[in-house]
């Protein structure tokens, strides 16, 4: 299975996100690197290259990310299934604390600590984002 992502489908991706990280919510806007558009579940695991298993992951998120699909729960030291943009609600995982996002599930303590969404860089990057009003990213329903 081939892990090329057509034109189409990326544009597609890129427009249903709202040009923003779909795991951190950063604005692609103003970002000096062009965000990935990634497979949700790898296509190393069976992923399919179809819009339903694409998301847009700013470089960070989507390096860290890799070909991963669960990480560690930060408090129970257990595997879990990291956030998937398709299935999930953000909302539902995480929220917001100023600048840093909190984990309210194994699988949103697991994204944040797999992703190191909370690392000194973003916080700062954040802190721009909020003095331009774009922190925090609108809710987004999947």
């Amino acid at each position: 299975m081939s892990s090329y992502i057509p034109v189409a489908l990326a544009r597609q991706t890129v427009e249903r996100a709202g040009n923003r990280c779909e795991y951190c919510g950063l604005l692609q806007l103003g970002q000096e690197a062009t965000f990935h558009v990634d497979h949700v579940q790898p296509v190393a695991a069976g992923g399919a290259t179809v819009l339903e298993n694409l998301t847009l992951a700013c470089v960070s998120c989507s390096l860290k990310k890799g070909a991963r699909q669960t990480g560690t729960d930060p408090d129970t030291d257990q595997q879990t299934p990291l956030f998937n943009p398709r299935t999930d609600r953000w909302d539902d995982h995480m929220e917001w604390d100023g600048v840093r996002a909190v984990g309210l599930t194994p699988t949103g303590r697991a994204t944040i600590a797999a992703l190191d969404m909370n690392r000194p860089l973003i916080l700062a990057i954040r802190e721009e984002e909020t003095e331009r009003g774009r922190h925090p990213p609108p809710s987004v329903e999947s």
